[in-house]
Formats: C-alpha cells, sequence, structure tokens
C-alpha cells in the first residue's frame, strides 16, 4: 500500500498544498490504492511536503512522484496526447507551479489580513509566548523567497497583473473542454485541480481570486473535478470567512 505524506485538509480544500493536492490527484487518476497520513516536515526527505513511501521505496517531491508512478506502474498519464500537446501540458504545469503559486504565497502570507485568516493556523500549536516570534520569522523567509525568485520585486498592481495573465493563459487552453488537454485527463490535470482550488479559495480575498472567477470555464471545470473525484468536498459547505 502506497502511504502519501500531507499537510491535510484546509480552507475548504483537499489539502493546504497544492503540490500535496496534485500528488494525491495522481494517484486517483491512475487508479492507485494508497493511504493519506499527515506527514511532518522534519522527517520529509527534501524538508517539504508531499512524499510518499511506496513499499519502502520513498519518492520526494510532486513530480518525481508523478515520474515515479509512470515508470513503476506502466501508466502514461498523457497517453492520447501529441508531442505538441504534451509540450503545452508540461508548459500549463510550470506556469501554475512555478509562477502562480508564487503570486498566491505573497498575498497569502505577507497581506495581514489574509495571513490572519489562513497561513496563522499553522502556528497553533506553538506556545503562546514565541508565537509571534515564529510567525515573523516564517514570514520574513516567505518574503525573502519571494524577492529571490522576482515576484517579491514587483509593486502589488504588477503581481496581479502578471498573475491575472498567467490565470487567462490556462482558461485559454482548457477553453470549452471538459478537462484540460481534451476528453480524457492528463497529468497536467493533477495539477490544474490544485491550483485552480488554490486561486479560487473563498476564505481569501485577493484580485487574483477575482480575476479566476472572472473565467466561467475554470469556475465549471472545478466544480466538475470536485464532483467527480472529491464528492466528500463538493457536498460540503464552501467556507467564506477566516479559517483560524
Amino acid at each position: 500500500m502506497i502511504t502519501l505524506y500531507t499537510f491535510g485538509p484546509a480552507f475548504g480544500l483537499p489539502d493546504a498544498s497544492p503540490f500535496v493536492t496534485k500528488a494525491e490527484m495522481l494517484l486517483k487518476l491512475a487508479g492507485l490504492p494508497y493511504h493519506a497520513r499527515r506527514g511532518s516536515l522534519r522527517r520529509a526527505p527534501k524538508g517539504k511536503l508531499p512524499y510518499l513511501d511506496d513499499m519502502g521505496r520513498i519518492v520526494a517531491d510532486s513530480t518525481m512522484i508523478r515520474w515515479h508512478i509512470e515508470k513503476t506502474y506502466h501508466i502514461d498519464f498523457d497517453a492520447g496526447l501529441s508531442p505538441a500537446e504534451r509540450g503545452i501540458a508540461w508548459a500549463a504545469e510550470k506556469l501554475m507551479e512555478d509562477h502562480l503559486y508564487w503570486a498566491v504565497a505573497r498575498v497569502r502570507w505577507l497581506d495581514q489580513a489574509n495571513f490572519d485568516k489562513g497561513p496563522a493556523q499553522f502556528f497553533r500549536s506553538v506556545p503562546a509566548p514565541v508565537r509571534g516570534l515564529a510567525e515573523r520569522l516564517v514570514r520574513y523567509k516567505v518574503r525573502k523567497t519571494l524577492w529571490g525568485q522576482g515576484l517579491g520585486r514587483h509593486s502589488e498592481d504588477e503581481l496581479v497583473a502578471l498573475a491575472s495573465k498567467g490565470v487567462t493563459s490556462i482558461a485559454d487552453i482548457l477553453g470549452d473542454k471538459r478537462y484540460l488537454m481534451g476528453d480524457q485527463p492528463c497529468g497536467a490535470d493533477a495539477t490544474l485541480f490544485a491550483f485552480a482550488g488554490s486561486l479560487l479559495c473563498p476564505v481569501f480575498d485577493t484580485p487574483i481570486r477575482t480575476a479566476a472567477e472572472g473565467h466561467a470555464n475554470l469556475v465549471a471545470y472545478m466544480a466538475r473535478m470536485r464532483a467527480e473525484f472529491y464528492p466528500e468536498l463538493a457536498a460540503a459547505p464552501v467556507p467564506q470567512g477566516a479559517a483560524a
């Protein structure tokens, strides 16, 4: 049995991390039995979640997990796609993972109102006398990482413009198709579901969320995917206010 190490559900989403949700979606798409268990960053091989234990073989990082599934279980998530379509799907994944992810991270972690609604709850287990210090240290690291990545150097208006362009590009690729690349899901659908959920999460008030909500096809895609792969979440009330 495969064990997937996760953060756990949060904000009405399958997991607090879109990368964890992506990995879980890949397991669902592959039809592989698995058990989800809350993990520890301290024990994670690369200091991040997700990672999985497949009968003693440890695989860290959502993309490495995908490649492990494909190689070990002889699954081609992109079967039926042409070389050009495979390239588009891969480029869309990287747009979401290496660009939109950081834009969302900035508005969640560095905007005080959104921080209080979301990430602040991750510090509940920290003793009260040092909780504020822990929050400041982690937020400083996030700010420093964003500066190095590049998006942290832009003004808020510039950041929103860049992120909105990315969201529009994804919505344009999706078009009126049921899944990102056609009538059957491909590997990039695991990523799109995970990251579109993060973009559209109603807990957080951001102009990036507003931009995503402006694409009816993206909103409809999320509803379809929730109903198909996470019916328990589709039936649950969607949180609207503070999660903390």
